[in-house]
């Protein structure tokens, strides 16, 4: 069976000599795959892609609850062009992102289009659909 050397130094105060170290060969190149599996494990990190294609969603957001001078008309057709994007590119749509553009829509007065985009919230997650209901009910009393 083959071996490697290792050698290993002890200074001289210590009043010892120099001491060779045989380690078999099998269990250094055992050593040396696991510390190069280690260093390259590290190096390469992959991207996660988004879950969602939420393109302007949050400073659409953040315009709408600040109450900027952007009108709800703006902003819908902002969101619209996003929506159209992440179509465009396959792309998730973000949950609330529906919902969002069909509060924009109703605030207009623009019921159809408001009612539209919650079935279509409600579709995509049917989780929201306790809240959807309760959203479209309180806008047909309105």
């Amino acid at each position: 069976m083959a071996s490697c050397s290792l050698i290993w130094y002890v200074p001289p105060h210590l009043s010892a000599p120099m001491h060779t170290h045989k380690l078999p060969l099998r269990a250094f190149s055992t050593l040396m795959l696991l510390a190069s599996l280690t260093l390259t494990g590290c190096a390469h990190k992959t991207a996660v892609p988004p879950l969602y294609g939420w393109q302007g969603f949050e400073k659409n957001l953040d315009t709408y609850f600040r109450g900027d001078r952007e009108s709800l008309d703006t902003q819908a057709k902002q969101m619209e062009g996003d929506l159209q994007k992440m179509r465009a590119a396959n792309t998730a749509i973000p949950p609330g992102y529906q919902a969002h553009m069909g509060l924009l829509y109703g605030k207009q007065g623009d019921l159809a289009r408001f009612q539209q985009h919650l079935e279509a919230e409600k579709q995509q997650f049917p989780e929201s659909q306790t809240f959807i209901d309760f959203l479209l009910r309180k806008f047909q009393k309105n």
